[in-house]
């Protein structure tokens, strides 16, 4: 007998799997009880004729669930006879599946009549032996070939999984030997399988897979061919798709580990949900409904399974894309955390969330709000004293932000210190500065032996040496896309390569693999940079000298800030967005647009300048600015709110609705902010690193209409920006940990520079320490800072305040990991931490002041390259330690005349691609509709007559211009003259342009 290829074959070989026995295809169409065909796997082969079409049950394995578990209800509801009484149960037990969904309904049962009628038990606790013996009643059933459909009858599934007789996912089955794919499953779906079916309606299963022997997909709500697959896959190589399997074909996963009765039991109970979104559209609620992806399943199992082992103390980094579900996956096992228990003891007392994102608060209450009382399980630290009562009401999970973390934190008395906590740090790289950790540490510590008032100083200084340590009684659990060096050493999982200690993440899902799944977009497919090209004229008959570094700094800053470049930035913005996002439909038409500002100056200026041009055209689309607090611009003080017309805690949703399309941004939701409609965004500020990164990922975000995203980028070049992401393409591995003795080499050096004595140090921690007032320790610090000015030259107070500073920073980074203290090294700590801040920097004359008002911008042009895939290497990238070098001296200025510094700048810049057709592009834009404007009786007709009578002025007006430019521009005045389309189309753009003003 050969082998079965086939797609047949494919599904009698999970059906074996799952059920452990070689069904006879006889016997599951008719004369077998479907009871004695249980799998050594607990699951049961069912048979398509049990099932119920008009219900969407399987009568028979409902049935006998509820006569084994129930008897009382199973007799009443007289469910083997085709009664009355067992119809009118059947479409209750329909609407309330349709009002509640499959989840929600197998959770908490059903009210019917008199009964409260349980439809599933769930996971039982250790010891519990009657909820051991309930749970195992439970009937996992598979049906083969299942025939769904009330209208056409023949229409058959491929597989559906049923628990206790209702259906909670379904299987479409294809088989690459035969030449299709899991994209025909996809196409299969929705194609075939029409939505208005009572099995796929919407909450009636909790899931949809495709699957082939290579890949799998999921989705949670058909929409014929709006159905939204996603990937369901273990990754290969950082990538997609799925590892060669030695003991099987790649997905066998998905029913041999995933879709087990306890694995399946476990999403049921704390995964899989429903809860409600705002539509972009309407604006109106609906439901959605959430299965867990393969990474968020698999790294909350990896690190409850861990964290059940190990208990409280350790630490773990989760590398997960930006864009991938961390906020599910933190709020998943932050929920998941609470009841861990060993040896029948709770592991963590409370789980704290350190959060930025209003997104994540929700999300963890959304998911709580599905098993619990959200007010009797979470609370929201936003004050002094929050945190200490809500431990002491009991409340388990505790979200907090970074900004008040370490004050609300000083708050918890001192009955606390002795309990167990889960710590979940979103967004890690910014969240764990050295004095955040500090604070963290000594209120949670487990300080058994509390000090009395009379504590010498040693016993405080060594206090605050272990409150730096990172906790023994706490779990770290910290999530980014983006881990910095401080964050791999602090959290990342230790191993030795060769002679180095060399740090990763516990899981990771990495960027690469999140772009070839579909679940974010390839933000630098489609990366255009922009260059600017521009000429300098010098305003002044002197030729002074200047700072050439600074001068060009402030001429760069100067042309590109210039009223004139900003307009002509922005309706190269406007008009890209117009021609080549809207008019091309996408995301279906809702895309919107990010600008992002290298200030709040610049982010005002882009907000009138998009907003005057989207009026001049007409244009149904509006502008919003975003920038913190209140700016002066134009003599006036304006803050988000007077600019947009609406609150600032509005931005998020507005940007979401009509008629808002363009979000112009200074330092403002350029990290955690999740918006899939941002399709494109235009960049005028210098990015790098991380920063570059995060910033550009905000495009990223995933949406069932979004196949693109486009970046046009005016200050950066490619190089940059690859650099930039290429640290983070694939797993981060800190390539070495960071050398202590380096501490001993900065205080080695700066003790030599004898600005301070060991005696000055220790009476200013000893004043310190025992609470001594300012008056007594500023005189210490008086005198160092005397001979630092005194005694140091100018070159020598660079290095002692720069070793001063890397100091400081490297021993608040290493206290918190150190697996021993240093006295020595904790005051110096504490008394440069004072220190530094007194000393003055060198004086420093700006030689470059006055070349502003020395100079007019004569020419200035942009020009679009072209669009660049931006390809990322393909390998893990190893980041440097914390670097701990420091020194430093003050450059010397290099002079030059202003002649010379403007004709370098316009060589770098301008000259070499100048042509005469941007001076004439200006003369167009600017010049001939200021002279029209300025023209009197064109004035008086716009003042005292109709637009017909100014129009005729306007004419003579722009005649008048045009004979006054002849001599100088001959070949523009042959062009308007000779060229009546020409003169046809500038007449009226000028025209436009000049009457509303």
């Amino acid at each position: 007998m050969t082998t079965d290829t086939t797609e047949k074959g494919l599904e009698t070989l999970i059906v074996e799997a799952m059920t452990g026995t070689k069904p006879d295809p006889a016997q599951t169409d008719m004369g077998r009880e479907p009871s004695a065909l249980y799998g050594v796997t607990g699951w049961i082969l069912g048979r398509w004729q049990d099932y119920d079409r008009e219900y969407a049950v399987d009568l028979v394995q409902l049935t006998e669930f509820l006569k084994s578990t129930q008897p009382e209800v199973a007799e009443s509801l007289d469910l083997e006879n085709a009664s009355p009484t067992r119809q009118k149960f059947l479409a209750r037990l329909q609407g309330e599946v349709a009002k509640r969904g499959i989840i929600e309904v197998l959770r908490n049962g059903l009210k019917h009549g008199k009964y409260d009628i349980d439809l599933f038990y769930g996971t039982p606790t250790p010891g519990n032996t009657k909820a051991e013996e309930r749970y195992a009643l439970n009937r996992f059933s598979v049906t083969r070939q299942l025939r769904y459909s009330r209208g056409e009858t023949q229409l058959a599934l491929d597989l559906c999984l049923f628990i206790n007789g209702l259906p909670v996912a379904t299987f479409e089955l294809k088989n690459s030997l035969t030449k299709q794919t899991v994209e025909d499953a996809v196409e299969q779906y929705k194609r075939d399988r029409d939505s208005r079916e009572l099995l796929f309606q919407f909450g009636r299963c909790m899931v949809h897979f495709a699957v082939d022997d290579h890949e799998v997909k999921f989705c949670t709500q058909l929409n014929g061919k709006n159905s939204w697959f996603l990937p369901f896959n273990q990754g290969y190589n950082d990538g997609t798709g799925n590892p060669p399997n030695p003991a099987g074909i790649k997905t066998d996963y998905l029913w041999k580990k995933i879709l087990t009765p306890q694995g399946l039991t476990d999403i049921l109970e704390n995964y899989a949900q429903v809860v409600e979104e705002k539509d972009e559209k309407t604006g109106k609620k609906k439901k959605v409904q959430i299965f867990p992806r393969y990474h968020q399943l698999d790294v909350v199992r990896k690190l409850l399974a861990h964290a059940e082992w190990h208990g409280a103390g350790m630490r773990y980094l989760v590398q997960h894309s930006a864009g991938s579900g961390k906020s599910n996956s933190i709020a998943w096992l932050a929920h998941q955390l609470i009841s861990l228990k060993k040896d029948d003891k709770e592991i963590f007392d409370s789980i704290i969330v350190i959060t930025d994102r209003r997104v994540l608060d929700k999300q963890i209450r959304d998911t709580i709000k599905q098993f619990a009382q959200v007010g009797s399980t979470v609370g929201h630290a936003e004050r002094s004293g929050d945190l200490r009562k809500f431990i002491e009401s009991g409340k388990k999970i505790i979200i907090s932000t970074v900004q008040k973390f370490p004050f609300i934190l000083d708050e918890i008395g001192n009955e606390h210190r002795g309990r167990k906590f889960a710590i979940i740090i979103d967004e890690a790289h910014s969240s764990q500065g050295g004095r955040t950790a500090a604070a963290m540490s000594e209120a949670l510590s487990d300080s058994k032996d509390q000090k009395d008032p009379e504590d010498t100083i040693n016993d405080a200084l060594q206090k605050r040496m272990e409150a730096r340590k990172m906790l023994p009684n706490a779990s770290y659990f910290a999530f980014t896309a983006t881990p910095k060096n401080k964050t791999l050493e602090l959290f990342g999982e230790p191993y030795k390569d060769g002679d180095k200690i060399k740090h990763r993440p516990f899981h990771n899902y990495t960027m690469k693999q999140a772009i070839q799944e579909g679940f974010i977009l390839d933000v630098l497919r489609y990366y255009t940079p922009v260059n600017s090209y521009y000429k300098l004229i010098k305003t002044v008959e002197s030729d002074p000298e200047f700072d050439t570094k600074k001068a060009k700094k402030k001429l760069r800053k100067y042309v590109e800030s210039h009223d004139y470049a900003i307009r002509l930035k922005a309706e190269i913005i406007v008009d890209h967005f117009q021609e080549q996002v809207i008019a091309l439909n996408k995301i279906g038409g809702q895309a919107r647009a990010m600008v992002v500002t290298n200030g709040i100056e610049r982010a005002i200026q882009y907000y009138h300048a998009i907003r005057d041009y989207l009026l001049e055209l007409n244009s149904p689309y509006k502008a919003i600015v975003a920038f913190s607090g209140e700016h002066e611009y134009g003599g006036v003080k304006v803050t988000e709110a007077t600019l947009n017309g609406f609150p600032s805690s509005q931005i998020e949703d507005k940007i979401e609705e009509e008629p808002y399309r363009f979000l112009i941004c200074a330092d403002k939701f350029q990290t955690g902010y999740d918006e899939p409609l941002l399709h494109t965004m235009y960049v005028d500020k210098v990015l790098s690193g991380i920063k570059a990164v995060q910033t550009l990922s905000r495009l990223n975000r995933a949406h069932p209409k979004k196949h693109d995203v486009f970046v046009l980028d005016f200050m950066n070049d490619t190089d940059t920006i690859q650099d930039a992401f290429s640290d983070y393409y694939r797993t981060t591995v800190l390539s070495d940990e960071t050398d202590p003795n380096k501490l001993h080499d900065l205080k080695s050096d700066l003790d030599s520079y004898q600005a301070y004595s060991p005696e000055q140090i220790e009476q200013f921690v000893e004043l310190y320490l025992g609470g001594a007032d300012r008056d007594k320790l500023d005189p210490i610090l008086d005198v160092c800072v005397a001979t630092y000015k005194d005694h140091l030259d100018e070159d020598e107070q660079v290095d002692f305040k720069s070793k001063a500073k890397a100091f400081s920073r490297t021993y608040g980074f290493l206290a918190s990991i150190l697996p021993y203290t240093n006295a020595d090294w904790e005051k110096l700590s504490i008394f440069l931490n004072f220190l530094i801040p007194k000393l003055p920097a060198p004086r420093e004359e700006d030689l470059s002041k006055g070349i502003l008002e020395a100079i007019d911008m004569d020419s200035y042009r942009v020009e679009k390259q072209a669009v660049v895939n931006i390809q990322l290497p393909d390998s893990d990238s190893e980041i440097e330690p914390v670097p701990t070098e420091a020194g430093g001296f003050k450059p010397e200025p290099e002079l030059d005349r202003l002649s010379n510094i403007l004709k370098t700048f316009n060589d770098q810049f301008g000259n070499i691609r100048w042509t005469d057709s941007d001076r004439v592009h200006r003369l167009i834009t600017e010049e001939i509709p200021a002279r029209v404007a300025a023209d009197v009786a064109y004035q008086n007709a716009k003042k005292n007559s109709d637009k017909q009578n100014a129009k005729i002025e306007h004419d003579k007006a722009l005649a008048r211009v045009m004979i006054a430019l002849m001599k100088d521009d001959t070949q523009l005045f042959k062009l308007f003259s000779d060229n009546e389309s020409f003169r046809r189309t500038l007449t009226d753009a000028i025209f436009e342009r000049t009457y509303s003003q």
